[in-house]
C-alpha cells in the first residue's frame, strides 16, 4: 500500500494576499477556491510538477497561527534558474547557499544547494536542488 502526502494546510491571515503570492509570485496552479459554508473558504494550490498541494483558507484549521509552519521544502533540478525566477517575480529570497552534506560528483549544488524565503505571513520555505538521485 502506498501512502502519499497530498495536502499541507498553510495558515495565513489574508487568503487573497496569500493566493496572489503563491499563484502569481511562486507560480503555483490554483486548483480550486471554494466557499463551502459560512466562515469557510478553501483555496488549494499546487506547485508545478508536484503531487502535493497546499491549502490556504478561512475556517480550515483554527488552531494554527499564521506563520507557524517552518521548513516547508520544495525541490527543483536547477536552483540558479529557480532563484532567478523568484527574484524576477519579486520574492524576497536568500542567496543560494551550499550546506554541508554528502559530496556528489558534478554540480556542487546537487543535494547541497538551498535557498530560503518566507510567505507574507512568515511561513518559511526552503528550495533544494536535486538534479540527479542515486
Amino acid at each position: 500500500m502506498n501512502w502519499t502526502l497530498e495536502v499541507i494546510v498553510v495558515p495565513v491571515t489574508d487568503v487573497d494576499r496569500a493566493k496572489d503570492f503563491y499563484a502569481n509570485q511562486l507560480g503555483f496552479h490554483v486548483d480550486h477556491d471554494v466557499q463551502p459554508g459560512d466562515g469557510m473558504r478553501i483555496c488549494q494550490l499546487t506547485p508545478p510538477g508536484s503531487g502535493c498541494s497546499i491549502v490556504i483558507g478561512e475556517g480550515v484549521v483554527p488552531k494554527m497561527e499564521p506563520g507557524y509552519l517552518k521548513g516547508l521544502q520544495l525541490v527543483v533540478n536547477d536552483l540558479k534558474r529557480a532563484h532567478a525566477e523568484l527574484v524576477e517575480r519579486g520574492v524576497a529570497v536568500s542567496d543560494i547557499q551550499i550546506l554541508p552534506g554528502p559530496v556528489t560528483e558534478g554540480d556542487p549544488l546537487n543535494n547541497a544547494g538551498f535557498l530560503f524565503f518566507d510567505d507574507p505571513d512568515g511561513n518559511s520555505w526552503a528550495v533544494q536542488q536535486i538534479s540527479n538521485r542515486p
